[in-house]
């Protein structure tokens, strides 16, 4: 008998634990879409070029992240590979605006070539 109240407690304390119906995630909502002008398509070489050696790389899965860190802000450019080798495909600042994925006014403050991002 013991050992069937053990296993209807254990049963009843588990089932407590299980996601509840219509229970949902909270994540942060997704940075908007659009990459400031003359970043997309950057072949690596090109980036570390405007930007110099970034300061973090992570390889993931054929995929390749670049950080960048200034002085108030940081830029993470996510690379893919291509015809051509790795090439940008998205950016993305912190902080960022409102409205976009990237301050162009971080990612000039951080460009060692002195071309401007529009």
């Amino acid at each position: 008998m013991r050992r069937v109240f053990v296993f209807a407690f254990a049963a009843v304390a588990l089932s407590a634990c299980a996601a509840q119906p219509g229970a949902t995630t909270h994540l942060p909502p997704a940075p908007p879409s659009g990459e400031p002008a003359g970043i997309a398509g950057l072949q690596s070489q090109q980036l570390r070029i405007a930007f110099g050696p970034p300061a973090f790389v992570r390889k993931d899965s054929g995929a390749e992240i670049w950080r960048y860190d200034g002085a108030g802000c940081r830029a993470f450019f996510f690379l893919y590979p291509d015809q051509s080798g790795m090439s940008v495909q998205h950016v993305e600042t912190i902080p960022r605006p409102g409205d976009a994925a990237a301050d162009s006014g971080c990612l000039n403050r951080l460009r060692i070539d002195g071309k401007p991002v529009a």
